[in-house]
């Protein structure tokens, strides 16, 4: 008899979606603490910097009985002067990261409603260890800077492959493929 490991139980689904209720804004604030700050020691406090009041802020809501349940992703977007748009703080619970395409379903909504908003270049400083996802994503690299002393990689989104999205409260539900337990 084959014994398997106890699995964490795992949403079938998840909202990505524009943050519009107090819970979700909490979420992502709180989601950003744990991964930049408690695990992998980029900031010493928090990560919270001005950006944060003009941003719109996206999140990867796990659903229960298809209704939101809690903040399992988020990052932000904000427009630095017209047309230029950047992204930042990608952040996906260490617990969440092996369900599929959470983090490329995050950046999807972010380029998709910069470019419903009036995007002409879309902008990022990755970390390192997220080009790959990136690149497969139709990011080009820029140059390699340093930014609170951690490596990152200046990358473009490529606009053409991201159809604006007029409505990122409304978002869509994501649903990663059905696995076989393995044996």
């Amino acid at each position: 008899m084959i014994e398997l490991e106890p699995r964490q139980f795992q949403s079938p689904g998840y909202y990505i979606r524009a943050a519009s209720k107090s819970f979700e804004a909490a979420g992502a604030a709180d989601l950003r603490h744990r991964v930049f700050v408690q695990e992998q020691g980029i900031f010493p406090d928090h990560d919270r910097d001005d950006i944060d009041l003009i941003a719109t802020h996206l999140v990867a809501l796990s659903t229960y009985a298809h209704e939101a349940d809690e903040v399992v992703g988020t990052v932000r977007i904000h427009e630095e002067t017209p047309g230029l748009w950047w992204g930042s703080r990608l952040a996906v619970d260490l617990g969440f990261r092996q369900v599929g395409r959470l983090g490329a379903e995050l950046i999807r909504l972010a380029v998709c409603t910069a470019n419903a908003r009036g995007c002409t270049t879309f902008l990022a400083h990755v970390q390192m260890q997220n080009v790959t996802l990136f690149r497969r994503l139709r990011w080009q690299p820029l140059e390699e800077v340093r930014i609170h002393n951690t490596p990152h990689l200046k990358m473009q989104a490529d606009l053409s492959y991201y159809p604006p999205c007029g409505d990122p409260v409304a978002g869509w539900y994501h649903r990663p493929p059905i696995r076989e337990p393995r044996r």
